[in-house]
């Protein structure tokens, strides 16, 4: 994989060649031929790429050139280094009075030799492309010629020919198709199965396609596989192939050299009259699916498509055009899981109890995939079930299994495709998902930086980085490599995580490919040259006299106080990325400011208290995350960071029902951080308060703001600030205690993309523009205390899908009106002191999910017409009256508690001892009775913000 770090040294060799070399005899020459030779060989490392694991003589060649690209820039950077250094002394005094320079100047001319000499290597390398030009020629002209191994589609054709007595968890999702085939409407649908490789998508649907009333209920039907298709007219071929046995009629005279227009006008022809059934088996891009579409007529006889593919986006596409739906391909559960393991590794025996907790570890790897259950069972089945220790050592590498080992290859090769099919932007971003442990859930938030920082992200012309990289991340989401492991109320992804065996497979090719290295192991093979490291967990030491003067990105994940001390010892200053999430770490450590290439600075969840000044020389600072650190205070040189896009300094506390945060002093000049896009938790309650309030506004490109401890008399300035950033898409204010007013009446224009407000503070009235907010998801209202209720200007919120108001209205009674809050999926109920009735008019809220309701104190009973709110599956009742808690407990016939009996979980909960003393109740299927009570005490110390059982965060 050359093209990523050649694009990335080129965008650096034209900056290096504009701006640094000016003053430098030489390098500019070398820069500027550099760059000519990668500029012509770039139009060729696609095909490289695709040839890269098929093709020797290429894979040496690409390995060469990635190399290269790395030391040039590497190059470049010692050398901007060293003029940096130049310069912050004085240059041009330097060099008249020729003292304490000397070294520098040998330093110069030796990395201007380098550049010299990497330079002599890369025309080399690049002959050797006019060497290899032919053959990339030639697979550009025909991709069938890449070389690549296809035995895969040989075991893939096995799929097709498996019995039902081989397979597990088959049965209900098979009779679910079946029915949707030969029922429903008269009009042609589509239903589109989509997952990642390896979960049976395949193996499902040639199960429903042979079923005797499937094929009873069609009159034409008709196997068409995607995968190996290169030309549109094979295709169509193929197909009309198929049509014309089924009918029994003779392909029409020179259908074979007809032109794919003509082509579908026959098949659509002949489709036209008959109800039909064609799969389209393992589609990869929406244009194999443009491509035949058209020949698929809605001909009123019930006719059904199926499509199988690994892209969601494809999926979602076809049935929208259609009408249709999407069927998330789910793993196996634990108990099918086992079941097929045994069945392939026993030959339906039970596993011997010896072995038991070795298959155990090893099925979990598996994560429910049964294309990696019965691989593995495969290697698992040849050995001597006597011998614990071959089965211990398979447990012990299974991701040297899956690289050597016959029968895993196939195995590797399925998972592998869908990464050699990404373009070679998303190949890295997803190498990158290799640098977290196995089973760590990662923020997309944190991702998406971090993919900023390391240069991944290309420029495009309207969007920011950060919505580029959101496209990234959405499109690796799609095509059923990542997965989503969390959302957040709003329907935005929070966390997202890789399947096991998927992240062994990139953790190989990560490392075959110098992209990264995963150290985790005392006896770890290190190479000569390391780019990104990411230190893991049990690994102790790192190898004497090794350097790490080429490394990039360093990541820490749950290393020991003494090996973090050795590294950030270490020669690495042209590092860009220094990520140490939660380290042992209690100071900010002093050679950190010295590494001028930083780009992303985390700090989280560690022990830091003070920043120091020094923290100004790092100009290219794009992130400083400071979250949950005991930082309070920024030096006034943090202004001096005209790149940072993030900045996040602020923890949380929670205590009882309450929920505190502190952010970080108000700094006068903050305005000139024009490049911010998020700042969060600003405090705004110190004497120049009034002059930040009022910079805010310069701030243009802010998307996320967060203020704490705002006084009444700033609310107009607020005001005025908040009309200038026409890009914020979330806002927090808190005022400086919960008695004092917010005032935001003050808001002629609000920013029109608004989707997050979160309001703590004393209101007059609801802001007059709340109600105009046609983009807003999410309201989060605390001790608001209003005399009107909130509701009535609230209801008619197109998107609002999450609720939270929290001692917010003084009435006695509130009514959620018929046709009110169409969108409305949570709501948050807290704290109402003269609340006694609440009132759900039928039809309103439609789609509430969850229903939180607390400390409601005079509310003795469940809200009327709760039983209207049929798409409830959680209602959460904490510290309420004695006798609403009780005929909920007690079941049975109980008024309040039939009007509940179609909600899947009930929780209450009272405060007690620090902590929640919480209790589910799960209905049975015959909802007449308590099935399960089920109780927990949740310390407050051990609660994050999304197990705190209030409703607010």
């Amino acid at each position: 994989m050359a093209e990523s770090p050649v694009n990335y040294l080129l965008n650096k060799l034209a900056q290096f060649v504009e701006s640094e070399v000016q003053v430098l005899t030489g390098a500019q020459e070398e820069a500027l031929s550099v760059r000519g030779e990668l500029e012509r060989v770039r139009a060729f490392l696609k095909v490289a790429d695709s040839l890269e694991e098929s093709d020797e003589e290429v894979k040496v060649w690409v390995k060469q050139l990635r190399n290269t690209a790395y030391d040039m820039e590497d190059a470049l950077d010692e050398f901007s280094l060293l003029l940096r250094h130049d310069h912050g002394v004085g240059f041009i005094s330097l060099i008249s009075r020729m003292s304490c320079c000397i070294k520098n100047l040998k330093a110069r001319y030796r990395i201007t030799s380098e550049i010299k000499r990497i330079s002599s290597r890369v025309k080399g390398i690049c002959n050797g492309h006019r060497r290899l030009r032919h053959k990339f020629s030639r697979v550009q002209q025909n991709p069938s010629l890449t070389g690549a191994d296809n035995t895969w589609q040989d075991n893939r054709g096995n799929a097709l020919l498996l019995d039902e007595t081989d397979l597990v968890g088959i049965e209900l999702p098979k009779n679910e198709l079946v029915e949707w085939l030969l029922e429903g409407a008269l009009g042609r649908e589509v239903i589109s199965i989509v997952g990642m490789g390896g979960l049976g998508k395949t193996t499902l649907v040639k199960q429903v396609y042979e079923d005797p009333a499937v094929k009873k209920h069609f009159m034409v039907y008709a196997w068409i596989n995607l995968s190996g298709s290169l030309k549109i007219e094979e295709l169509l071929t193929d197909m009309l192939d198929q049509i014309m046995k089924v009918i029994r009629t003779p392909v029409p005279p020179g259908a074979y050299t007809m032109n794919s227009h003509w082509l579908k006008t026959i098949i659509k022809d002949l489709l036209q009259r008959r109800r039909y059934l064609i799969v389209l088996d393992d589609a990869w891009h929406i244009k194999e699916w443009d491509a035949v579409k058209h020949a698929l007529p809605n001909n009123g006889h019930g006719s059904r498509v199926i499509i199988t593919t690994r892209n969601a986006d494809l999926a979602s596409t076809s049935c929208k055009e259609f009408n249709g739906l999407v069927k998330i391909m789910e793993p196996l559960d634990p108990a099918q899981s086992w079941e097929l393991f045994c069945r392939k590794t026993f030959q339906g025996n039970s596993c011997p109890s010896h072995l038991e907790e070795i298959c155990e570890y090893i099925l979990k790897k598996c994560e429910g995939l049964p294309l990696a259950i019965v691989a593995i069972s495969g290697v698992l089945a040849t050995k001597d079930k006597r011998r614990i220790y071959e089965w211990e050592l398979v447990r012990r590498s299974l991701r040297t299994e899956i690289d050597c080992n016959d029968k895993l290859k196939n195995l590797k090769r399925v998972l592998s495709l869908s990464f050699n099919d990404l373009p070679y932007y998303l190949k890295s971003c997803f190498l990158h998902l290799s640098l977290f442990p196995k089973g760590h859930r990662i923020k997309c938030q944190r991702l998406i930086r971090l993919w900023i920082a390391e240069g991944f992200v290309e420029k495009k012309e309207g969007k920011t980085l950060e919505e580029v990289a959101q496209d990234y991340f959405v499109e690796l989401l799609s095509r059923s490599l990542i997965e989503v492991a969390g959302k957040r109320s709003d329907g935005r992804v929070k966390t997202c995580r890789i399947h096991d065996i998927l992240q062994d497979i990139i953790t190989s090719r990560s490392t075959d490919q110098g992209f990264a290295e995963i150290a985790k192991e005392e006896n770890h093979e290190w190479p000569d040259k390391i780019r990104r490291l990411s230190i893991q967990n049990t690994l102790q030491t790192l190898p004497r006299n090794w350097s790490l003067s080429q490394l990039r990105s360093l990541y820490m994940f749950g290393v020991d106080k003494s090996l973090m001390n050795s590294v950030l010892a270490s020669d690495i200053k042209l590092l860009n990325v220094l990520d140490m999430q939660a380290a042992p770490l209690t100071r900010f450590p002093a050679q950190v400011a010295d590494w001028c290439y930083l780009r992303y600075l985390s700090f989280r969840f560690t022990e830091v208290s003070t920043i120091p000044s020094s923290i100004g020389k790092l100009q290219n600072l794009e992130t400083l995350d400071l979250k949950h650190t005991n930082v309070t205070e920024l030096p006034v040189e943090i202004l001096k960071l005209q790149r940072l896009r993030h900045l996040l300094v602020y923890r949380y506390k929670n205590v009882s029902y309450s929920s505190f945060k502190f952010g970080f002093k108000a700094i006068r000049g903050i305005g000139a951080l024009q490049s911010l896009q998020k700042l969060c938790y600003l405090e705004a309650d110190d004497e120049s308060s009034s002059s930040v309030i009022r910079e805010l506004g310069m701030l243009a490109q802010l998307d996320r703001l967060a203020i704490l401890k705002l006084r009444k008399e700033d609310g107009r300035d607020l005001c005025l600030s908040i009309s200038k950033l026409t890009r914020l898409r979330a806002i927090s204010v808190a005022s400086v205690d919960d008695d004092e007013v917010i005032d935001l009446q003050h808001l002629s224009s609000p920013p029109p993309f608004l989707e997050r407000i979160y309001l703590r503070g004393r209101l007059g009235a609801l802001p007059h523009w709340l109600p105009s907010l046609s983009s807003l998801m999410k309201l989060n209202l605390r001790c608001s205390r209003l005399k009107n209720d909130p509701l009535v200007p609230l209801q008619n919120l197109p998107n609002l899908v999450h609720l939270e108001l929290l001692q917010v209205y003084e009435g006695s009674s509130l009514c959620f009106e018929a046709e009110s809050f169409k969108k409305l999926k949570t709501l948050g109920l807290d704290h109402f002191d003269e609340l006694r009735c609440i009132d759900v008019e039928k039809g309103a809220m439609p789609y509430l999910e969850m229903f939180i309701i607390q400390r409601c104190k005079l509310l003795e009973k469940l809200p009327l017409g709760i039983e209207y709110l049929e798409k409830l599956k959680v209602l959460k009742i904490f510290d309420m009256p004695d006798e609403l808690v009780k005929k909920l407990v007690q079941g049975g016939q109980n008024y309040e508690y039939q009007k509940v009996a179609h909600v899947p979980q009930v929780y209450y909960g009272y405060w007690k001892d620090e902590g929640w003393d919480v209790q589910l109740i799960e209905r049975s299927v015959q909802r007449d009775h308590c099935r399960e009570i089920r109780s927990v005490h949740v310390p407050s110390t051990s609660m994050s913000s999304n197990q705190y059982p209030p409703c607010w965060k």
